[in-house]
């Protein structure tokens, strides 16, 4: 899946979730959420190389499952850029919205991945 498509995805996940969790997960508009889809982008690309490898040890132990506070901390520092219009009661809920937004995205980039373009 491309860059602008990931971020569609990610903003209509956001969306969906914040509706399906709405006493603990807030987000204004759609608007809120294509800024922060766009911010988490730049968030992966910037400062999650660099988290995966200092924790790398941890990760190693825990057999990947560290990866998911990493995902959950982005998740809160996501909502720190964007701003009170994008917010987690807590950061229990920021992993578990880190943990659905990866299985939903795998989900969705294997039925569009997976097609063969004759």
């Amino acid at each position: 899946m491309k860059f602008w498509g990931r971020i569609l995805v990610n903003a209509v996940l956001f969306i969906a979730l914040a509706g399906f969790f709405h006493s603990s997960f807030y987000v204004a508009s759609i608007w809120i959420a294509l800024l922060a889809s766009v911010v988490l982008a730049i968030l992966n690309a910037a400062v999650k190389p660099f988290l995966i490898l200092l924790s790398l040890p941890i990760n190693v132990v825990t057999l990947v499952l560290f990866s998911i506070v990493i995902n959950g901390f982005l998740l809160q520092l996501t909502a720190f850029f964007v701003g009170n219009n994008f917010r987690f009661s807590s950061f229990g809920m920021s992993m578990l919205i880190a943990v659905l937004m990866s299985l939903c995205n795998a989900i969705i980039s294997s039925f569009i991945g997976g097609r063969s373009r004759d």
